[in-house]
């Protein structure tokens, strides 16, 4: 009987898909990035929960508007223009979209589109110039977005017991600790606080 051990020590020193310089590696390096930090994930998750308190068109326009305004950012960011302030403004996204689940904020749909819209390119910055080097920037771009949408649908989904009374306080809850966050992240940001 042959030695097969060769074949499975070669198949699980690296995996298939996760080689480096290669665009599957590019497709990886984006859908893991957003979820590599808490900032970004309460940001996401917060459009999601924000979206549900407001209901239909919002749930699903704040998801949308998001991800194509980070597409934006990302671009700038793939092209080397500065966004000024890009970790001030992503902790502040998370303080802002916490502050609008916390108090259950009904702005006008145009209005919560642009706050959504406004803090997606800070994000998609930070995700354009993270870009790992020899990797496909365009599929890159694919897996955070893909990510992302999967964060907002996380948002929304839990943003489902909003029906119920004690849903509405466990959301409005959820957004104290989403603000909490932020302000943690912006004391880090400003350099009060080490990291």
């Amino acid at each position: 009987m042959p030695n097969l051990y060769p074949v499975f020590d070669s198949l699980s020193a690296s995996p298939l898909l996760a080689h480096s310089g290669g665009s599957a590696a590019g497709f990886l390096s984006g859908l893991s990035h957003p979820v590599g930090g808490l900032d970004h994930i309460l940001a996401m998750v917060a459009v999601g929960l924000w979206g549900a308190q407001l209901g239909r068109p919002a749930v699903w326009l704040l998801p949308i508007t998001f991800p194509l305004m980070m597409a934006f950012g990302a671009a700038l960011g793939l092209m080397g223009i500065p966004v000024p302030g890009v970790e001030i403004g992503i902790a502040a996204s998370a303080i802002v979209l916490g502050l609008m689940v916390m108090r259950e904020a009904r702005p006008p749909l145009a209005a919560a589109m642009v706050i959504v819209g406004f803090f997606a390119i800070f994000h998609g910055h930070a995700h354009g110039t993270e870009l790992p080097d020899d990797q496909s920037g365009i599929l890159y771009s694919i897996g955070f977005v893909i990510s992302t949408g999967l964060l907002h649908a996380a948002g929304i989904a839990i943003g489902t017991v909003h029906r119920w009374a004690l849903g509405r306080v466990a959301l409005r809850l959820a957004g104290v600790a989403v603000l909490a966050g932020g302000l943690y992240f912006l004391a880090k940001a400003l350099g009060w606080i080490g990291s």
